[in-house]
C-alpha cells in the first residue's frame, strides 16, 4: 500500500476544528472536575460519617468502572430516568467531569492531609472561622502540593476525551473517523490524528515534569 499524506491538507480545517472542540471540551471539564474534586476531597476528609460515605462511593464507581461505560450510560440511559434528551456534548462533560471529579479528588485529599494539623490548630486559635481556614490557609498550599498530579490527570482526561466520539460528538477523533471512512485512507489520517494528540499531550507531560521538580525544591526549602 502506497501512503498518501497530502490528501489531508483538503481536511485540515476540519481536523483543526475538531481539535479546537476538543480543547474546548477538555478544559470545560478540567474547570469542573477539579471544582467537583476539591468538594469531594473536603467531603472524603470530614469528619461526619455520611459524606465520607456517599463521597467514597462516587470516587470508587466512577475510578473503577470503564470511562466508556459511563458516557454510553449517561447517554443512553440518563435520558429515560430524566425524561427529556441529553445531546452528545451534555453527555460528555456530565461523563468526564464526573470522571475527572473522581480522580482529583484523591489528589486534593491526599495534599489536604499532607496540610499539617498544627496550622489547623493555629487557625482555632486565632479564632478563625472555618470557611477562612479552608481558602486562606490550608487551600493554597494543598493545591501547591496537588499541582503535579492535577496537570497529569489533566493531560489523561485530553486523551480520555477521544471517548466522545462514540456518542457522536464532532471532536478531533469523531473528524478523523470521518475523514478515514469517506477516503479509504485509515492509516494516514489516524496517524496523523495521533500526532495531533502526542503533539499536545507530550510537551504538557514535560512540563508536568518541571513543574514537578519545581514544587518538590521549592517545599524542600
Amino acid at each position: 500500500m502506497e501512503l498518501d499524506f497530502s490528501i489531508l491538507f483538503r481536511f485540515k480545517d476540519a481536523l483543526l476544528l475538531g481539535l479546537w472542540m476538543t480543547v474546548k471540551l477538555t478544559l470545560m471539564c478540567i474547570l469542573l472536575g477539579c471544582t467537583l474534586g476539591f468538594l469531594v476531597g473536603l467531603a472524603r476528609t470530614s469528619k461526619s460519617i455520611f459524606l465520607r460515605g456517599i463521597s467514597g462511593v462516587y470516587v470508587e464507581f466512577f475510578r473503577g468502572t470503564p470511562v466508556l461505560i459511563q458516557l454510553f450510560w449517561i447517554f443512553f440511559c440518563l435520558p429515560l430516568l430524566l425524561g427529556f434528551e441529553l445531546s452528545n456534548l451534555a453527555s460528555g462533560i456530565i461523563a468526564l467531569t464526573l470522571y475527572m471529579g473522581a480522580i482529583t479528588s484523591e489528589t486534593f485529599r491526599a495534599s489536604l492531609k499532607s496540610v499539617g494539623p498544627e496550622q489547623l490548630d493555629a487557625c482555632v486559635a486565632l479564632g478563625l472561622p472555618r470557611w477562612t481556614q479552608v481558602t486562606s490557609v490550608v487551600l493554597p498550599q494543598a493545591i501547591l502540593r496537588a499541582v503535579p498530579t492535577l496537570l497529569s490527570n489533566c493531560v489523561s482526561l485530553f486523551k480520555e476525551s477521544a471517548l466522545v466520539s462514540a456518542v457522536g460528538m464532532a471532536d478531533l477523533m469523531f473528524v478523523g473517523q470521518n475523514i478515514s471512512n469517506n477516503t479509504a485512507r485509515p492509516v494516514e489520517v489516524l496517524t496523523v490524528v495521533a500526532l495531533m494528540y502526542f503533539a499536545i499531550a507530550f510537551p504538557l507531560t514535560r512540563a508536568v515534569t518541571l513543574i514537578e521538580r519545581r514544587i518538590l525544591t521549592k517545599l524542600a526549602v
